[in-house]
């Protein structure tokens, strides 16, 4: 895998063309870490956080976008559980 640097700074920038639309109904997201394996960990925070539809959230919405334009990236992992 590339530099992580260099992954982690293209992981902002596609956070930041998905964040409006989680911030549209008070959720947001964080960066957590990326790991060597080409796992992200990302934290759902606000609204997303209890949210039913947050795994396809992550699913369908943030990790294709992500997948997308970073193909180092394997897998997005949400490290709260959903539904809290």
């Amino acid at each position: 895998m590339e530099n992580l640097t260099e992954i982690t700074e293209k992981l902002q920038l596609v956070l930041e063309t998905v964040r409006p639309y989680l911030q549209h109904d008070d959720g947001d997201i964080r960066l957590v870490k990326v790991r060597e394996d080409g796992i992200v960990e990302v934290e759902l925070l606000g609204a997303c956080q209890g949210c039913a539809m947050s795994p396809m959230t992550l699913r369908a919405g943030i990790e294709r976008a992500i997948m997308n334009e970073v193909p180092e990236i394997k897998r997005i992992e949400c490290i709260n559980a959903f539904g809290k």
